[in-house]
């Protein structure tokens, strides 16, 4: 375990030590935030007071906002834990593999290495997104989150930076170029708020686009973070107006359904834990191919 603890600090290092891949590995959070703050935020929140005469600017501000960030720290468990892969990149193309194994270290030690330091530089940069998610939603909006829904936004948290980065590991060990590798993560990091239905709400999507991207893991675990962040929002908004909590649910994916199934909780949970566990092996077998 000592060589395995030695290569995660070393992974951990190279990753912190390059500002600018933080800052890419931020990259869709950011321009999430950019645009919320600049265009969307507003617009979503004229729409919402239109409909709920009821309701304060204050409530609808805060429901809008929760719903916002629940987004972008999903964004965060999946584009930090991508990020952190460029280390497995960079040793591969410069030849670094050849002088490990003239050390002697295992390949499947070089494997826990890349894939450990990984998760926890989602895990890390992740909870810095949450806490001061958090922290704004609380002062600024007075949304402060119950302990009860405290709890399960961190477990959903740690599970979707597993899931994400384990998937994102067996994707990265197909790139052999810092190149290509950068380009996929700017990728990544640009359509991802798309992919999860977090740039829009599902209900301003066509009902077929809304299906399909209900049906990805990214929107799933998206549909659980909006429920823990958004609910009580969602309630004090919605007091007044009875019956309009249900269609808004739909609207802004803290239901989702799929075709005329509503995909539930316990189904999410089953898919994460499972490409946690496939993408894991697949890509240590993977990984470990190409350490030669």
């Amino acid at each position: 375990m000592n060589v395995v603890r030695a290569l995660v600090a070393r992974n951990l290092r190279l990753f912190f030590r390059d500002r600018l891949n933080v800052f890419f590995s931020l990259l869709g959070a950011i321009i999430l935030f950019g645009l919320y703050t600049l265009f969307l935020s507003n617009l979503q929140t004229g729409n919402l007071a239109d409909d709920l005469p009821g309701a304060t600017t204050q409530e609808v501000q805060a429901f809008v906002d929760s719903w916002m960030f629940a987004g972008i720290v999903l964004i965060t468990t999946v584009t930090t834990g991508l990020g952190a892969l460029v280390s497995l990149v960079d040793d591969g193309q410069s030849g670094r593999f050849r002088d490990f194994l003239v050390a002697p270290l295992q390949r499947g030690q070089l494997v826990l290495g890349y894939l450990i330091a990984a998760v926890l530089i989602s895990l890390v940069l992740s909870g810095v997104v949450f806490v001061i998610s958090l922290l704004y939603l609380g002062f600024l909006r007075g949304a402060w989150l119950p302990p009860d829904a405290l709890l399960r936004s961190v477990g959903v948290i740690v599970l979707s930076c597993i899931a994400f980065t384990s998937f994102s590991a067996l994707i990265v060990s197909f790139v052999h170029t810092s190149g290509a590798f950068s380009a996929l993560a700017t990728i990544v990091g640009t359509v991802l708020g798309f992919v999860a239905g977090a740039y829009l709400p599902m209900g301003l999507l066509p009902p077929g686009v809304a299906s399909i991207l209900s049906a990805m893991p990214f929107a799933q675990a998206g549909m659980l973070l909006r429920r823990e962040f958004s609910d009580e929002t969602l309630e004090v908004m919605t007091a007044g107006a009875p019956g309009a909590a249900e269609p808004l649910r739909l609207f802004f994916g803290l239901d989702l359904v799929v075709g005329d199934w509503a995909v539930p909780v316990g189904f999410v949970v089953a898919v994460m834990v499972a490409i946690a566990v496939a993408c894991t092996a697949l890509s240590a077998v993977r990984i470990r191919g190409r350490i030669r």
